[in-house]
């Protein structure tokens, strides 16, 4: 067994039942039961926060939020400082709940933990930037200012697919920069996402009151973003709740930051070294069992090599091992849930119907669901038409640039990309013309970083970005000063 655990941390005996605001509270919304994706083992019960609670919550974090506002940076640095110190302390235990809870493979969970750890670390290097402006002034002598203060309360919404490194992504910016928190994780992945944030923030010191965490379903969300204290909100998720969270918040004239839905397309020119291509493509698609929104959907390969690519990706998708994530070797775990391991087997089973052909995988045990490599298909496929969400890669055979554009560029989304070539400078020119919000040279497509803007165009969000200094728009707003005089 690859991972052991260290299931003492947090005490279960302190939060089974509870939710977190003010310190760990008897739910009144009822109790979530979470069991393990591979197993069927029961993990955790947690507590489900009712639409009061909520609305009490956000009442506290807006008292507490402007003490925490008016703290010096120094001193909320050193909270982000500390939770970092808790992050690693406990990085055992919070990779085996990864493990456990989400179903991926351990490197799946030291991923995580070391994402998170660098959203830390970015956040703490917002905080030493110049928080404004000075200002022409409009009278001769006088005084024009400009300078960022935090929102408020910020709700922040995360999925199951990376509770971890979701969460700190949003909380550790916002945090830093002033702002309390309600953070509702997803029911599927509730301690993960969302109680060992609170474990880890209450080690770090962080005041009671500041961030309040609320497990629930689409009755938790809903309240959190209706709620009239909280001014912006941070959601990941599918572009159909995207949608729904940016209504209710619309009502409110709420600030919201979307990340969304891709269905991103690996580009594999014709001069592009094809064995690295296919490993860069088998990592986007069959990576933590393709569960993300930045997976390849679409591998658009020029037709002299798609033959020798697809037998290469076959090949890669064949080796890897299926079962347990615990179990020494396993690369490919569990999917999440009967009801999504039912939507990958649907897209699959109905793409075939229509012509395509399955050259690996496409028959399921269970919750596994097995690297799956399909061709043939065609533009009226749910394979090419709908993000999967699973391990499968849809290879689509291209014969000039044009047609490889007008293919990876046929969807409402436009979230991310990846462009194969030995000549960089072509493969560079390519990217140019593809309508995606991000896209790699000879890369994955599946890759983030704490210093980066992430966001997509299209139905992949709503124009907002998150991480690097797009942050600092996100979880702040201007305040502008003049006086007739030195200040």
């Amino acid at each position: 067994m690859t991972v052991t655990g260290e299931r003492t941390w947090p005490n279960a005996a302190e939060w089974t039942g509870r939710i977190y605001s003010e310190g760990w509270r008897t739910a009144e919304g009822g109790t979530l039961r979470v069991a393990e994706p591979a197993t069927g083992e029961p993990l955790a019960e947690v507590g489900v926060a009712s639409p009061a609670e909520v609305a009490r919550a956000g009442a506290r974090a807006a008292r507490a939020g402007s003490e925490w506002a008016a703290a010096t940076v120094p001193e909320r640095v050193d909270v982000l400082l500390r939770a970092d110190r808790a992050l690693r302390e406990h990085s055992e235990a919070v990779r085996d709940w990864i493990v456990r809870e989400s179903g991926g493979v351990p490197a799946k969970g030291d991923y995580e933990i070391a994402a998170g750890l660098g959203q830390l670390q970015h956040a703490i290097g917002l905080a030493s930037l110049p928080p404004g402006e000075v200002l022409t002034p409009q009278v001769p002598g006088g005084t024009s200012l400009a300078w960022r203060v935090p929102l408020g309360v910020v709700g922040v919404i995360t999925p199951w697919n990376a509770p971890l490194l979701f969460a700190m992504r949003a909380l550790a910016p916002a945090l830093v920069l002033g702002n309390a928190a309600l953070l509702k994780p997803d029911p599927l992945t509730p301690v993960s996402g969302g109680v060992l944030v609170a474990r880890l923030f209450q080690e770090a010191g962080l005041p009671e009151g500041v961030l309040h965490v609320l497990p629930g379903g689409a009755g938790a969300g809903r309240a959190v973003v209706a709620d009239p204290h909280v001014a912006m909100i941070s959601f990941t998720g599918s572009t159909e709740a995207g949608r729904e969270v940016a209504r209710v918040a619309g009502e409110g004239l709420k600030r919201v930051s979307l990340e969304l839905g891709g269905k991103n397309s690996i580009v594999v020119l014709a001069d592009a070294d094809v064995e690295a291509a296919a490993t860069a493509g088998a990592v986007s698609s069959f990576g933590y069992q393709g569960q993300a929104c930045v997976a390849a959907g679409r591998h658009v390969v020029h037709a002299d090599v798609v033959e020798a690519y697809t037998e290469t990706l076959v090949r890669q998708a064949k080796a890897l091992p299926i079962g347990d994530p615990r179990d020494d070797g396993v690369v490919i775990g569990p999917v999440i849930s009967e009801r999504q391991a039912a939507r990958i087997e649907r897209i699959v089973d109905e793409s075939v119907a229509g012509g395509a052909r399955v050259l690996a995988g496409g028959t399921r045990d269970g919750l596994f669901y097995p690297p799956t490599v399909l061709d043939r298909v065609d533009r009226t496929m749910p394979a090419f038409t709908e993000e999967i969400f699973g391990p499968v890669a849809p290879v689509i055979p291209f014969h000039d640039e044009d047609e490889a554009v007008e293919i990876a560029d046929d969807t409402a989304y436009g979230l991310t990309a990846a462009v194969h070539s030995r000549s960089t400078p072509r493969a560079t020119a390519f990217a140019r013309r593809l309508r995606t919000g991000m896209i790699h040279i000879n890369d994955v497509s599946a890759k983030d970083a704490a210093n980066a803007p992430f966001g997509g165009m299209g139905v992949s969000g709503n124009a907002s970005r998150i991480g690097g200094t797009a942050s600092l728009e996100q979880f702040t707003q201007w305040r502008w000063m003049t006086a007739p005089g030195p200040v």
